[in-house]
C-alpha cells in the first residue's frame, strides 16, 4: 500500500470513530483547535535578543495592545502565532528589528467565557482562567454541583464548525479514576447539570415523598429513605408504577433487592389483616 493510500485509510477511520465517538471529538478537536485571543487576555510578548523589547500586557477591549516602538496592534480574534507574526511584521516594517523573533504566551485567558447552568450552587458565566481547563475546573466556579443536581454534566459547544454534545460522569472521574473522560471546555461552551433522577414513595411509608435515585438503588433502600414500613404497612403490599418508553404505566410487585429506576412510584398499600 502506497504512502497516499494508507493516509487516505488513516483519515476515513479519524472520519468513522468521530461519528460515533462525540466525546472523543470534544477531546481531540479541543486540543487541535487553536485559541484567538480576545478582550482582557493577559500575554507576554518576548523577542530574541532584545530584551528591552519584552512585555507583559493585556489585550483591550477593542482587541489590541500598545506595543514599544510599533504602537497599536489589533492582536484580537487571532490565534498566538498569527499574533506572534504581526507584532513581528511591525517591527520588521519599521525597520526596528531585522529579523524578528516574536514569541508570545499567553498567560491569562479573560476574554473567553462558559457558561455552566442548572443544578450548580452559582449558574452563570465565567471566565476561561486558561487554555487547560475541563469540565470539573468550570463546575469548580460554579461552586460546585447542588444536592438536587444529577451526577452527570452535559457539555454542549462547537468544535470545528460542528455542534458536538457529550455527558461526563463526575462522580465516575474520581470513583473509577478515570481523567480523561474530564474533558477539555472552550469559549462558547455550555455546561449543564439537570435535576438528579427521583424515586416517588408513597401510601404506608413513615415519610412519604421523592428521593434522589442513587446507583445501584434498590427497593429496599428507597422504602428506607422514607422511613420505612408504618405499622400498618405490609411488604406484600409493595408496588411500583414505572412508565414504559410507550408512556404507558405499568404496575409491577417488586422483590426487596430490585432495582428501581427514575420515576418510580413505590406505593405501600395497607395491611388487610
Amino acid at each position: 500500500m502506497d504512502k497516499r493510500a494508507w493516509l487516505g485509510r488513516l483519515l476515513a477511520g479519524f472520519v468513522l470513530v468521530a461519528a460515533l465517538a462525540p466525546a472523543a471529538v470534544l477531546a481531540q478537536a479541543s486540543a487541535a483547535q487553536e485559541y484567538r485571543l480576545g478582550p482582557g487576555d493577559g500575554v507576554k510578548i518576548t523577542v530574541f535578543q532584545n530584551p528591552d523589547l519584552n512585555l507583559e500586557t493585556r489585550v483591550s477591549e477593542t482587541g489590541a495592545i500598545s506595543y514599544p516602538l510599533v504602537g497599536s496592534v489589533q492582536v484580537g480574534g487571532l490565534s498566538v502565532a498569527a499574533a506572534e507574526k504581526a507584532i513581528a511584521d511591525g517591527l520588521k516594517k519599521g525597520g526596528f528589528v531585522l529579523q524578528p523573533q516574536v514569541t508570545v504566551v499567553l498567560q491569562q485567558v479573560r476574554g473567553a467565557q462558559v457558561a455552566v447552568l442548572g443544578q450548580v450552587s452559582r449558574p452563570g458565566r465565567y471566565p476561561l482562567e486558561s487554555t487547560a481547563m475541563k469540565v470539573t475546573d468550570a463546575l469548580a466556579l460554579a461552586g460546585g454541583t447542588a444536592p438536587q443536581g444529577a451526577d452527570r454534566v452535559i457539555l454542549t459547544g462547537l468544535r470545528n464548525g460542528r455542534r458536538v454534545r457529550a455527558e461526563i460522569d463526575v462522580a465516575e472521574l474520581f470513583v473509577a479514576w478515570t481523567p480523561e473522560k474530564d474533558l477539555p471546555v472552550q469559549a462558547g461552551d455550555t455546561l449543564y447539570v439537570q435535576r438528579a433522577p427521583q424515586v416517588y414513595v408513597y401510601g404506608e411509608v413513615q415519610r412519604a415523598g421523592a428521593y434522589r435515585v442513587e446507583r445501584q438503588m434498590t427497593v429496599l433502600q428507597a422504602l428506607s429513605v422514607g422511613g420505612g414500613l408504618s405499622p400498618r404497612g405490609t411488604e406484600r403490599g409493595i408496588r411500583i408504577h414505572r412508565r414504559g418508553e410507550d408512556g404507558a404505566t405499568r404496575v409491577l410487585t417488586p422483590q426487596l433487592n430490585d432495582l428501581v429506576q427514575a420515576d418510580d412510584v413505590i406505593v405501600v398499600r395497607e395491611a388487610l389483616f
